[in-house]
């Protein structure tokens, strides 16, 4: 399985549940790198997206505790048991997963691959993705060249579990 997220300076992800910034670039990577693939996420990030709809050409497998939440055109599961068990269904190399918070924190463990983008600006921010470069179950293998988006620098990087 692969993380995938863009992190200011702290490894901040979201404020108030919204995202950080949004750099088209960034979000162009990261329709390119999971169209046709699985992702995870939690209720409270489908909630921020379009409509609160799935992410199009992509199974979304969203995780919530609630047992009667129900999304049209998704799989939902409401224990980390019933994930692995849906999990067994697809590859893992083709599963990311995409946030929020605490579904980053529980699934980081069983991730090989981190894609990361770093976004070099420190902002207000109430929600935190694992800090890998503080990890030692992690290195760097990969430092995009820098990019920029009217003001703001950032790379796209990978990590990798050792």
């Amino acid at each position: 399985m692969k993380l995938i997220a863009a992190v200011d300076n702290n490894w901040a992800i979201g404020n108030k549940g919204a995202l950080l910034v949004r750099i088209r670039t960034d979000q162009m990577n990261f329709r390119a790198l999971t169209t046709g693939k699985v992702v995870i996420l939690g209720r409270k990030t489908l909630e921020t997206f379009p409509q609160k709809q799935p992410l199009a050409n992509r199974t979304n497998i969203i995780l919530s505790k609630n047992p009667d939440y129900k999304v049209k055109d998704a799989i939902v599961v409401h224990s980390m048991d019933e994930l692995m068990e849906e999990l067994k269904k697809y590859d893992t190399d083709d599963v990311f997963v995409i946030g929020g918070e605490s579904i980053y924190k529980a699934l980081e463990p069983m991730c090989d691959t981190a894609i990361i983008t770093k976004v070099e600006h420190s902002y207000e921010a109430d929600a935190y993705f694992p800090n890998l470069d503080e990890n030692p179950d992690w290195e760097l293998v990969e430092e995009g060249e820098e990019q920029t988006c009217f003001d703001l620098s950032f790379t796209f990087n990978t990590y990798k579990r050792k």
